[in-house]
């Protein structure tokens, strides 16, 4: 089934303790649309670029098969650009550059041979954006799935909880759920959180699994210890991609297979680490895929008699 993906196509310069680069391919839209192109059949990108974006980068994209019909490129103005500087400890990291540039005003348009989308995956960007691209959907998607973070819950939250109340699903960090339940328990925020309008809660909690949310049920997936990991830069919209992604390809929204789906989010991310920026997912093979998502299935599954 088709997926269409909203987010930033962007710039990044990242520092981790392993290293830094320059300007890098970054983005939400992009690690969410990469990650999925391996699942699902025909991913569908909504974003914005400068005309300073690079056409092989592009051309990149459109290489794993993704429609970028919906790509806006502003020829005299200048793509979004963030730079980080990541701790010792990777989990926290500090801000050096945002420009917003063509992020700024940006004006969602969705092409008519997107309106047919089944499934769509709103990549953090302001929840006005994110709102209005529900808003133009011609046709009722089977599912919408939505990203977001602290930012807008500090600066706009009241149109924050009104796209909230839109969506299916709701992807956030143990930080941000705890942040917008005002609960320190995640079984008590997750409740709170899916009150306001999402069938279904992801809590992900970084090096130490994600959780799975509906109104009667709760699924727990382990991360993959890893060896390394040299940049967590984008590693959630990963996960959401290949989430995402899985139901797409499936067309299967059920808790049961909402399960699997995680399993091959997070399968997605532990590549996504293990090299600067998208270095490591655009040449990722469907065999290296299924040998980690078994790796997944190993690490959780246990038979024990009662």
């Amino acid at each position: 089934m088709s997926l269409l993906v909203i987010g930033s196509v962007a710039f990044d310069a990242i520092e981790t303790p392993f290293g830094k680069t320059d300007k890098i391919i970054g983005g939400a839209a992009t690690y969410i649309t990469l990650s999925s192109s391996y699942l699902a059949d025909q991913v569908q990108l909504v974003a914005v670029v400068g005309g300073d974006f690079p056409k092989e980068d592009i051309a990149l994209l459109q290489s794993h098969g993704i429609d970028t019909q919906g790509l806006q490129i502003k020829e005299n103005e200048k793509s979004f650009f963030w730079s980080g500087k990541y701790h010792n400890d990777m989990n926290s990291r500090d801000t050096l550059v945002t420009e917003l540039n063509v992020l700024e005003h940006f004006d969602p348009i969705i092409p008519a041979s997107y309106q047919n989308s089944s499934y769509v995956m709103l990549g953090n960007l302001s929840p006005d954006v994110q709102r209005t691209v529900i808003e133009r959907m011609e046709i009722k998607p089977k599912l919408i799935a939505m990203d977001t973070m602290n930012f807008w819950m500090d600066i706009a939250k009241d149109a924050l909880d009104k796209t909230i109340a839109m969506v299916d699903v709701l992807i956030i960090n143990d930080e941000e759920a705890r942040q917008l339940s005002g609960e320190y328990a995640l079984v008590k925020a997750a409740q709170k959180i899916m009150a306001m309008g999402p069938q279904f809660l992801i809590i992900k909690k970084g090096e130490h699994g994600a959780l799975l949310f509906d109104a009667d049920s709760v699924y727990f997936c382990p991360a993959l210890p890893l060896e390394e990991v040299f940049d967590p830069t984008g590693a959630g919209d990963t996960f959401a991609g290949g989430f995402i992604g899985y139901l797409a390809s499936t067309d299967d929204i059920s808790f049961d297979n909402m399960k699997r789906a995680v399993i091959y989010g997070s399968a997605m991310a532990s590549f996504c680490v293990e090299k600067f920026g998208t270095e490591r997912l655009v040449n990722l093979s469907d065999s290296e895929i299924h040998a980690r998502v078994q790796q997944f299935i190993d690490l959780s599954q246990v038979q024990i008699k009662l």
